[in-house]
């Protein structure tokens, strides 16, 4: 083999190498649907692309960070925060981002974990901001529904109930709501996305996870529950008791009514009787007046005489057919 063959062979082998190793060291790289890269070359960036395909650097220089399109989520950290009463309530919220400019993101965070971080305390400050200047009524309620099945339920309701009602609800009514959370939430994302522009983050919604009352509060609310429902309990003992003295004087006027009405009754009869009788006696006295007198003695003597022990004398008219056969003196 010749030396000008010989070098031939070496000089492609050598190609081969470089060809190889150039290949091996990643010229090429790939961004995947969804993702987003940021190319630096000494610690500069040099460019960036947002959209898939396969692209080319160079080797051993150029580095590729890589980050999502895709909406990510991000959870506040779980704080205890005072309403605009001054009632503190246990808040815990999750937000949805993005990233919007992949070139101020690599400079504000370049990594993942530090955009949560930060994220996260951008989230709770405007939690903070945005409850401590509401009404309880407005966190925790969307709408003014509760007032509307209310007013609606009353009307259906009979007298009984609407008085137990007046007596339970004088001073329980419900706040009206003229924004509610959903509103709220809108302002939280509004308060936040006027820090996040300057990290190359866009926040699509911060929207509390959980809320839930503060443990003196609980315990509060508990007991304002707890009087509540003693009261309704007495709203209904007082209904009961009022009805039941309606109903007592409704009885004891029907008792007297009775009452008054059978004695009328009774004494008619009575009368009635007594006409009856006297006609009787009227009509046996007039068919033997001797007989009636003898017998009416005679009636008037059992019922006179057992009463005394002894009669000193009988010299008297009153004993004319006790002591007389005849009946005569």
């Amino acid at each position: 083999m010749s030396k000008s063959v010989k070098k031939f062979y070496i000089s492609l082998i050598v190609i081969a190498l470089l060809v190889i190793f150039f290949f091996a060291s990643g010229p090429l790289y790939i961004v995947k649907e969804g993702y987003q890269a940021v190319i630096t070359r000494f610690g500069s960036i040099s460019g960036t692309h947002t959209v898939a395909g396969l692209y080319f650097k160079v080797p051993f220089i150029d580095q590729v960070t890589t980050y999502p399109k895709l909406i990510l989520s991000t959870d506040g950290d779980l704080q205890r925060i005072p309403t605009k009463e001054n009632q503190f309530i246990v808040v815990d919220t999750t937000s949805r981002w993005r990233i919007t400019d992949p070139v101020q993101f690599y400079k504000s965070f370049k990594t993942l974990d530090s955009a949560y971080n930060r994220l996260s305390d951008i989230i709770d400050s405007s939690t903070r901001t945005v409850i401590t200047a509401n009404r309880l009524s407005e966190i925790v309620r969307s709408s003014n529904i509760i007032n509307e099945r209310t007013t609606g339920a009353a009307e259906a309701e009979d007298d009984e109930t609407k008085e137990i009602e007046s007596l339970v609800n004088v001073n329980n009514v419900n706040e009206s709501v003229t924004r509610g959370r959903g509103e709220l939430c809108r302002e939280m994302t509004e308060d936040a996305n006027k820090l996040v522009p300057e990290y190359g983050i866009e926040v699509i919604d911060i929207v509390p996870r959980q809320i839930k009352y503060s443990d003196e509060l609980t315990q509060s609310v508990y007991n304002r529950m707890i009087k509540e429902r003693n009261q309704v309990a007495q709203a209904y003992r007082s209904l009961g008791e009022g009805k039941k003295a309606e109903w007592m004087g409704k009885l004891e006027n029907e008792k007297r009514t009775i009452s008054s009405g059978a004695y009328k009754k009774s004494e008619e009869l009575k009368g009635a009787a007594d006409a009856q009788a006297a006609r009787i006696y009227a009509d046996a006295y007039n068919k033997d007046p001797e007989f009636y007198t003898f017998w009416k003695s005679m009636e008037s003597y059992k019922s006179t005489l057992k009463n005394y022990d002894a009669t000193y004398s009988t010299n008297m008219d009153y004993f004319k057919y006790l002591y007389s056969a005849d009946g005569k003196r």
